[in-house]
């Protein structure tokens, strides 16, 4: 059988991966403190509740969907990925019989023409709900409706939408979204704590790890129900509303004003009240709050993009000297670099965690503790 490439630990007994996981985050931070054992799946498969399938023409002129191979943007024809949910073939098989039934092409990026570039599906695995998004170069698909008949058939389908991205571009979503029928949103919960999830909206896709990375993060933040807690990089603000519970005030900064509106209504849906949320970069909204208002930190709380913490941010947090920094990474290269910079300016590793949230792949979440020990 023919892989698409993203998965180069599939035929690895899971174990084994993990055992190389565990490894991998001991030689990164095990010399600077102990490190516990990584928090591995019960059922490391079809734990993805989100997945992006691009859509083009195979060599006799049939549309075809799949991954593509391995650093290439040649499609590997497969609707049935093992890391994925089980209705994502089914959804595919519906949208592929639509196309040829009324002739809908798919795009080719040499040319820039064809309509139907890729299809994002999202589940929520407690509420069973299921979104579809077909991204497409234009404003409109053909027989909306009639897909829509074809969809609703499947149990939990809530929302169907189109997203337009007429650009050259390997990005895959574009800014301009409309509701075909549903919500045009999905709803899901981790523990306790129900979020809506929009197609633009970053979610964790591994929920059922998420949860124990956030618990990990909560008990590394030692909180008792007074802290002033900052969440940087906050998303539509699930690690922000975790930490809330336990805290007693919680700021959520993020760049994306549509995340932060999101949060916000969280918040809101939870009866979540001692939250507050920021649209902004970290290093411009933490200092003008801090410098200009004086709101300060017991603890500060950072999940970043794979680029990792920008200077600026770092040393602002220095600045603020809260008593812990938990630092959530999943990129080890700019992890090592910004744990060097605390390190350098009186802050010290006290514990590390695993948390294997891409089982398959080379991929592993770090959770790191961090205690002020100088002012």
């Amino acid at each position: 059988r023919q892989g698409c490439g993203g998965c180069p630990l599939l035929e690895t007994p899971y174990p084994e991966q993990l055992r190389q996981k565990q490894a991998r985050v001991e030689a990164l931070l095990g010399e600077f403190g102990p490190v516990s054992p990584i928090l591995g799946m019960e059922h490391p498969w079809h734990y993805r509740n989100k997945a992006q399938f691009p859509f083009g023409t195979d060599k006799d002129g049939n549309v075809v969907t799949g991954f593509y191979a391995g650093r290439t943007h040649t499609i590997i024809p497969n609707t049935d990925c093992a890391l994925g949910v089980p209705e994502n073939r089914r959804i595919l098989e519906i949208i592929l019989a639509h196309m040829k039934r009324f002739q809908i092409s798919a795009y080719d990026e040499q040319t820039g023409e064809g309509l139907l570039r890729h299809v994002l599906i999202r589940k929520g695995f407690q509420s069973g709900q299921l979104m579809v998004c077909l991204v497409v170069n234009g404003s409109s698909f053909p027989e909306e409706e009639t897909l829509a008949d074809a969809l609703w058939q499947l149990s939990g389908m809530t929302s169907l939408s189109i997203n337009t991205n007429r650009e050259r571009t390997n990005v895959i979503l574009g800014k301009k979204l409309r509701v075909v029928r549903g919500t045009g949103f999905i709803e899901d919960s981790i523990g306790g704590i129900t979020f809506r999830i929009s197609p633009l909206s970053f979610y964790q896709v591994n929920p059922v790890q998420t949860e124990k990375l956030y618990i990990q993060a909560l008990a590394y933040a030692g909180l008792t129900g007074k802290e002033t807690v900052w969440d940087l990089y906050c998303g539509i603000g699930t690690i922000s509303l975790f930490l809330a519970k336990q805290a007693g005030k919680v700021y959520g900064v993020e760049i994306v004003p549509d995340a932060i509106r999101d949060a916000r209504q969280n918040a809101e849906r939870n009866g979540i009240t001692n939250a507050e949320f920021f649209v902004g970069k970290a290093e411009e909204v933490l200092p003008e709050k801090y410098e200009k208002e004086g709101i300060h930190a017991d603890v500060i709380v950072v999940d970043p993009p794979r680029k990792g913490c920008d200077e600026r941010c770092l040393e602002t947090m220095v600045k603020m000297h809260p008593q812990r920094i938990v630092y959530v990474s999943c990129d080890s290269a700019t992890l090592a670099r910004d744990v060097k910079y605390l390190r350098e300016n009186g802050y010290e590793i006290v514990r590390g965690r695993g948390c294997d949230m891409f089982p398959g792949t080379v991929h592993t979440e770090v959770c790191v503790k961090l205690e002020r020990v100088s002012r």
